[in-house]
Protein backbone atom coordinates (compact mmCIF):
# COMPACT_ATOMS: atom_id res chain seq x y z
CA UNK A 1 0.00 0.00 0.00
CA UNK A 2 1.64 3.31 -1.06
CA UNK A 3 2.02 6.08 1.53
CA UNK A 4 -0.92 8.49 1.66
CA UNK A 5 -0.21 11.82 0.01
CA UNK A 6 -1.19 14.50 2.57
CA UNK A 7 -1.79 17.04 -0.22
CA UNK A 8 -4.08 14.80 -2.26
CA UNK A 9 -7.70 15.67 -3.04
CA UNK A 10 -7.56 19.41 -2.40
CA UNK A 11 -6.02 19.56 1.06
CA UNK A 12 -6.42 23.16 2.24
CA UNK A 13 -3.15 25.02 2.92
CA UNK A 14 -4.43 26.71 6.10
CA UNK A 15 -4.79 25.04 9.48
CA UNK A 16 -6.92 26.69 12.14
CA UNK A 17 -9.19 25.59 14.96
CA UNK A 18 -11.48 28.51 14.10
CA UNK A 19 -13.00 29.53 10.76
CA UNK A 20 -15.00 32.63 9.84
CA UNK A 21 -17.99 32.01 7.55
CA UNK A 22 -19.58 34.85 5.56
CA UNK A 23 -23.00 33.60 4.51
CA UNK A 24 -24.76 35.06 1.43
CA UNK A 25 -23.03 38.45 1.63
CA UNK A 26 -22.27 38.32 -2.10
CA UNK A 27 -25.81 39.22 -2.98
CA UNK A 28 -27.51 41.53 -5.50
CA UNK A 29 -30.49 41.77 -3.10
CA UNK A 30 -32.88 41.30 -5.99
CA UNK A 31 -36.00 40.41 -4.01
CA UNK A 32 -39.05 42.34 -2.76
CA UNK A 33 -37.89 42.93 0.84
CA UNK A 34 -34.38 44.05 -0.16
CA UNK A 35 -34.82 47.72 0.71
CA UNK A 36 -36.02 46.75 4.16
CA UNK A 37 -33.00 44.48 4.63
CA UNK A 38 -30.56 47.12 3.36
CA UNK A 39 -31.41 49.35 6.29
CA UNK A 40 -29.70 46.84 8.56
CA UNK A 41 -27.24 45.30 6.12
CA UNK A 42 -25.22 48.46 5.45
CA UNK A 43 -24.04 49.03 9.05
CA UNK A 44 -23.65 45.26 9.52
CA UNK A 45 -21.30 45.06 6.52
CA UNK A 46 -18.97 47.67 8.03
CA UNK A 47 -18.72 45.73 11.29
CA UNK A 48 -18.26 42.45 9.45
CA UNK A 49 -15.51 43.95 7.31
CA UNK A 50 -13.63 44.91 10.48
CA UNK A 51 -14.16 41.44 11.94
CA UNK A 52 -12.86 39.86 8.74
CA UNK A 53 -9.67 41.92 8.85
CA UNK A 54 -9.14 40.97 12.51
CA UNK A 55 -9.65 37.32 11.63
CA UNK A 56 -7.14 37.43 8.78
CA UNK A 57 -4.53 39.09 11.00
CA UNK A 58 -5.08 36.27 13.50
CA UNK A 59 -4.57 33.64 10.78
CA UNK A 60 -8.22 32.57 10.85
CA UNK A 61 -9.38 31.35 7.40
CA UNK A 62 -12.31 33.17 5.80
CA UNK A 63 -14.92 31.12 3.93
CA UNK A 64 -17.62 32.65 1.75
CA UNK A 65 -20.65 30.37 1.86
CA UNK A 66 -22.91 31.70 -0.85
CA UNK A 67 -26.15 30.88 -2.57
CA UNK A 68 -25.83 29.87 -6.21
CA UNK A 69 -28.90 32.02 -7.06
CA UNK A 70 -30.57 28.90 -8.45
CA UNK A 71 -28.01 28.71 -11.25
CA UNK A 72 -26.26 25.34 -11.30
CA UNK A 73 -23.56 26.72 -13.59
CA UNK A 74 -22.73 29.56 -11.20
CA UNK A 75 -19.18 30.84 -10.98
CA UNK A 76 -18.40 32.63 -7.73
CA UNK A 77 -16.09 35.25 -9.23
CA UNK A 78 -18.68 36.11 -11.87
CA UNK A 79 -21.26 36.41 -9.11
CA UNK A 80 -19.02 38.93 -7.35
CA UNK A 81 -18.70 41.02 -10.51
CA UNK A 82 -22.45 40.82 -11.12
CA UNK A 83 -23.20 42.07 -7.59
CA UNK A 84 -20.66 44.90 -7.85
CA UNK A 85 -22.55 46.58 -10.70
CA UNK A 86 -24.03 49.98 -9.85
CA UNK A 87 -27.48 48.65 -10.73
CA UNK A 88 -27.20 45.99 -8.02
CA UNK A 89 -28.87 46.98 -4.75
CA UNK A 90 -26.22 45.01 -2.91
CA UNK A 91 -23.19 46.66 -4.51
CA UNK A 92 -22.21 48.73 -1.43
CA UNK A 93 -22.18 45.63 0.77
CA UNK A 94 -20.31 43.52 -1.77
CA UNK A 95 -17.75 46.29 -2.25
CA UNK A 96 -17.05 46.29 1.49
CA UNK A 97 -16.93 42.50 1.76
CA UNK A 98 -15.49 41.39 -1.56
CA UNK A 99 -13.35 38.24 -1.31
CA UNK A 100 -9.57 38.34 -1.38
CA UNK A 101 -7.32 35.94 -3.26
CA UNK A 102 -6.58 33.77 -0.23
CA UNK A 103 -10.21 33.43 0.90
CA UNK A 104 -12.22 30.25 0.36
CA UNK A 105 -15.69 29.93 -1.12
CA UNK A 106 -18.42 27.31 -1.16
CA UNK A 107 -21.55 27.58 -3.32
CA UNK A 108 -24.76 26.19 -1.83
CA UNK A 109 -28.06 25.29 -3.52
CA UNK A 110 -30.28 25.69 -0.43
CA UNK A 111 -30.42 27.54 2.88
CA UNK A 112 -27.81 25.56 4.82
CA UNK A 113 -24.15 25.91 3.99
CA UNK A 114 -23.75 22.17 4.67
CA UNK A 115 -26.51 20.84 2.41
CA UNK A 116 -25.03 19.27 -0.76
CA UNK A 117 -21.81 21.31 -0.53
CA UNK A 118 -18.10 20.78 0.13
CA UNK A 119 -18.15 22.85 3.35
CA UNK A 120 -17.75 19.94 5.75
CA UNK A 121 -14.83 18.54 3.74
CA UNK A 122 -13.12 21.94 3.68
CA UNK A 123 -13.54 22.41 7.43
CA UNK A 124 -12.09 18.96 8.04
CA UNK A 125 -8.98 19.83 6.02
CA UNK A 126 -8.66 23.13 7.86
CA UNK A 127 -9.00 21.36 11.20
CA UNK A 128 -11.67 23.83 12.33
CA UNK A 129 -13.97 22.89 15.21
CA UNK A 130 -15.22 26.37 16.13
CA UNK A 131 -17.16 28.44 13.58
CA UNK A 132 -17.93 32.15 13.51
CA UNK A 133 -21.14 32.47 11.50
CA UNK A 134 -22.09 35.83 10.00
CA UNK A 135 -24.16 37.23 7.15
CA UNK A 136 -27.61 37.27 5.57
CA UNK A 137 -30.20 36.41 6.71
CA UNK A 138 -30.02 35.62 10.39
CA UNK A 139 -33.42 33.93 10.49
CA UNK A 140 -32.90 31.81 7.36
CA UNK A 141 -29.51 30.86 5.94
CA UNK A 142 -27.47 31.71 9.05
CA UNK A 143 -29.96 29.83 11.24
CA UNK A 144 -30.10 26.77 8.96
CA UNK A 145 -26.29 26.65 8.68
CA UNK A 146 -25.94 27.03 12.45
CA UNK A 147 -28.38 24.18 13.04
CA UNK A 148 -26.47 21.84 10.73
CA UNK A 149 -23.16 22.89 12.30
CA UNK A 150 -24.50 22.16 15.78
CA UNK A 151 -25.67 18.71 14.63
CA UNK A 152 -22.06 18.09 13.57
CA UNK A 153 -20.70 19.11 17.00
CA UNK A 154 -19.11 22.42 15.98
CA UNK A 155 -18.83 25.15 18.59
CA UNK A 156 -20.62 28.27 17.39
CA UNK A 157 -20.01 31.98 17.64
CA UNK A 158 -22.65 34.15 15.94
CA UNK A 159 -21.86 37.81 16.67
CA UNK A 160 -25.12 39.71 17.04
CA UNK A 161 -23.85 42.74 15.08
CA UNK A 162 -22.66 40.71 12.08
CA UNK A 163 -25.91 39.12 10.99
CA UNK A 164 -29.16 40.74 9.83
CA UNK A 165 -32.71 39.80 8.92
CA UNK A 166 -35.56 41.78 7.38
CA UNK A 167 -36.44 43.20 10.78
CA UNK A 168 -34.57 43.68 14.04
CA UNK A 169 -37.26 41.62 15.79
CA UNK A 170 -36.79 38.64 13.46
CA UNK A 171 -33.03 38.84 13.85
CA UNK A 172 -33.30 39.02 17.62
CA UNK A 173 -35.61 36.00 17.69
CA UNK A 174 -33.20 33.99 15.53
CA UNK A 175 -30.23 34.91 17.73
CA UNK A 176 -32.19 33.95 20.84
CA UNK A 177 -33.02 30.55 19.33
CA UNK A 178 -29.40 29.92 18.37
CA UNK A 179 -28.20 31.02 21.79
CA UNK A 180 -30.70 28.81 23.67
CA UNK A 181 -30.83 25.66 21.55
CA UNK A 182 -27.53 25.66 19.63
CA UNK A 183 -25.42 26.96 22.55
CA UNK A 184 -24.13 29.77 20.32
CA UNK A 185 -22.05 32.63 21.71
CA UNK A 186 -23.81 35.73 20.34
CA UNK A 187 -21.74 38.50 21.90
CA UNK A 188 -20.96 41.43 19.53
CA UNK A 189 -17.96 41.12 17.22
CA UNK A 190 -15.98 43.72 19.18
CA UNK A 191 -16.04 41.38 22.19
CA UNK A 192 -14.92 38.26 20.33
CA UNK A 193 -11.46 37.09 21.24
CA UNK A 194 -9.52 35.67 18.32
CA UNK A 195 -6.48 33.70 19.50
CA UNK A 196 -3.49 33.65 17.21
CA UNK A 197 -4.00 30.68 14.91
CA UNK A 198 -1.20 28.66 13.41
CA UNK A 199 -1.07 29.17 9.68
CA UNK A 200 0.61 26.80 7.29
CA UNK A 201 1.15 27.21 3.57
CA UNK A 202 2.29 24.61 1.13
Amino acid sequence: MPARNPDLHGSAPDKSAIALLLIDVINDLDFPEANQLLRYARPMAKKLSRLKQRAKKAGVPVIYVNDNFGRWQSDFRRQVQHCLRDSSRGHEIVSLLRPEEDDYFVLKPKHSGFFSTTLETLLRYLGSRKLILTGIAGNFCVLFTANDAYMRDYDLMIPSDCTVSNTAEENGEALALMRKFLKADTRPSTRLRLPRAKKQRR
